[in-house]
């Protein structure tokens, strides 16, 4: 007994917890019945995962089953619909890839209480074929005109033809979805809905029958069952605008452009909620749009539409023939193609074999007036051949005229023509040589500044190292400024490159020189280390001539291999220069390490 109330107990949160879920949602909120009810019939069947199976999946799930030769009255019990279900989502597991298995046990369950609770309200534990059939076939996933090809298979007789009482049968029974997902006063079953779907029509084919449930808008009482798919189709339309009320920078789903107030556009969670802002109201016609095009689609769309390249408007669906269709449970479905259709357009074929024979034959004893009358119609087809050809030709000759004024009016003017680009190339690289002979000025004038700071650091270090060796000696440090010269500082190994050794020192090179160098410059000591500073000095100064000369001769427009000589020449000179100072400075820093050691 406790484990038969454990059991009860368990069945009761089982039928609850779907319907629990979809209260969660808070699809209530919504004010268009409509939009409520396809919210909430998309919710379960995506929690039940049978928006995975195709309807042509479904179909061979009932072949497989047995139902396609049990009667539409025909009762099933609990457990054998377990077993056919259980069927369905242990063929979709082998379907999909191993990362994207479902739990098939609670996919089960749910959807078993759900069917349950939908068409067994009573507790009978049965329900009946053709109930099953429309519930699985309506909630499956695919297409909405294979889904509706297959419920008129079921709803017509022999011939092709609705029967009314079966179409009422669908209604009753579908009806009761809505009504499972408690929006049963706007969309329950009554006895005038058959009428109120094909309120004129008397004899039913394929056609007409998806004429009126695919058209726009559809039967009050099935309006819910297009705007499912076209849910399923926009849950992942992205739409690159601003919503009006709720100032989101995206939308998601559908989009709702106002009639009335332009530019005015909500998102599908404003407008099923009833928001509007400024003159908005929600009593303004609204256009429902699925898809984003941008302005320069949009535009390139309309001239398409005017000019008359693509029909304005298209049908719902194709056309299909009016013949007798078998109902689709047969195996291996995977084309709405029968066997008589195969059949009918194999005699269809043999029969007009026949005939192209039979006017093969004939055709030697056509009579005279056949003869003119075919003479006549071949001339005519000439003519019209002949006529389109020479159009061919006029727009031909057009479109060589246009490309020829457009080749004239892309041709450069004689002013540009007259332009050389060589000189045009030669005027950039010199350009360009000149900022890099600006970039290298700059960088030897700070090099010249540096080096005349390190000349003035040095002459103090020889000033002090003179004024120590004459408080050791007891002499002034001007008396014998040779003796101190030479005992402190010994002339290092000189070098023999040209220009080492000039004759005399321009004295405007010092500008700029702290005092100590130019005190230890003015005691005209012959040859010794002051000069040969001074003529590396005046080295730099004369570089520095050397290069605004070339500066100014980039300016005047010098052949780039004379530059490239001149940069030679320069790059020499460099070395020229510092090669016979670079001694003397080890020397004074080997001076300077020694004083502090002392």
């Amino acid at each position: 007994m406790i484990e038969e109330g454990s059991k009860s107990s368990k069945s009761m949160v089982e039928k609850r917890q779907l319907f629990m879920e979809m209260r969660a949602q808070n699809f209530d909120v919504i004010r268009l019945s409509t939009y409520r009810t396809a919210c909430k019939l998309r919710f379960v069947q995506k929690r039940c995962n049978l928006h995975l199976v195709d309807v042509w999946n479904m179909i061979e799930a009932f072949r497989d089953n047995g139902l396609s030769t049990l009667d539409h009255n025909a009762e099933i019990n609990v457990s054998r619909l377990e077993t056919i279900l259980s069927s369905i989502f242990y063929q979709l597991n082998k379907r999909l890839p191993t990362t994207h298995q479902i739990n098939v046990d609670q996919s089960i369950g749910l959807l078993l209480n759900f069917m349950v609770a939908t068409y067994d309200s009573e507790g009978h534990g049965k329900l009946t074929v053709f109930a099953m059939k429309a519930m699985l076939a309506t909630m499956s996933g695919g297409k909405i005109l294979d889904k509706l090809r297959y419920i008129f298979s079921q709803i017509a007789d022999s011939n092709g033809v609705m029967v009314f009482a079966k179409f009422d049968q669908f209604l009753r029974e579908v009806l009761k979805l809505p009504t499972a997902v408690f929006e049963g006063p706007s969309f329950g079953y009554n006895e005038h809905s058959v009428r109120t779907c094909f309120p004129q029509q008397k004899k039913i084919l394929l056609n007409t029958f998806l004429d009126v449930l695919m058209a726009d808008p559809p039967p009050q009482y099935l309006v819910w069952l297009p705007l499912m798919h076209r849910l399923a189709n926009v849950e992942n339309v992205f739409h690159p605008v601003e919503c009006s009320y709720c100032r989101s920078e995206s939308m998601m789903g559908f989009r709702y452009r106002c009639q009335q107030c332009h530019g005015y556009q909500l998102c599908q969670s404003c407008f099923w909620r009833g928001h509007a802002s400024g003159p908005h109201s929600n009593q303004h016609q609204m256009k429902e749009h699925s898809s984003w095009k941008s302005p320069a689609k949009k535009l390139s769309h309309a001239i398409s539409k005017s000019l008359g390249c693509m029909p304005i408007g298209e049908p719902p669906h194709p056309v299909f023939p009016e013949a007798a269709e078998r109902p689709q449970d047969h195996a291996h479905t995977t084309t709405l193609e029968s066997p008589s259709r195969l059949d009918e357009e194999h005699r269809l074929i043999a029969r007009y074999a026949a005939r192209l024979a039979a006017e093969a034959s004939n055709s030697t004893q056509c009579p005279p007036a056949d003869l003119s009358f075919n003479f006549d119609a071949n001339k005519q087809q000439r003519q019209l051949i002949a006529e389109l050809e020479n159009k061919n030709r006029e727009i031909l000759q057009e479109i060589q005229r246009l490309r020829l004024e457009h080749e004239q009016a892309s041709q450069p003017t004689p002013e540009k023509a007259q332009q050389n680009p060589t000189l045009l190339a030669e005027l950039r690289l010199l350009r360009h040589r000149k900022d890099e002979l600006e970039r290298r000025m700059s960088a030897l004038q700070e090099s010249r500044r540096e080096l005349m700071v390190q000349l003035e650091g040095l002459m103090r270090l020889l000033k002090d190292e003179e004024q120590k060796q004459g408080a050791q000696t007891g002499s002034s440090p001007h008396s014998s400024p040779s003796h101190s010269a030479s005992c402190t500082m010994p002339m290092p190994i000189r070098s023999t490159s040209a220009g080492s050794t000039p004759t005399h020192t321009p004295q405007d090179c010092l500008a700029g020189v702290g005092d100590d160098v130019l005190d230890a410059f003015s005691q005209g000591v012959p040859r010794n280390l002051r000069n040969d500073l001074l003529v590396a000095a005046d080295s730099i100064t004369n570089t520095m001539s050397s290069l605004v000369k070339e500066l100014h001769s980039v300016d005047d427009g010098l052949e780039e291999e004379e530059c490239n000589m001149r940069n030679g020449r320069e790059k020499g000179e460099y070395h020229r220069l510092f090669l016979p100072f670079y001694p003397y400075f080890l020397f004074l820093f080997s001076q300077n390490d020694n004083s502090c050691n002392n």
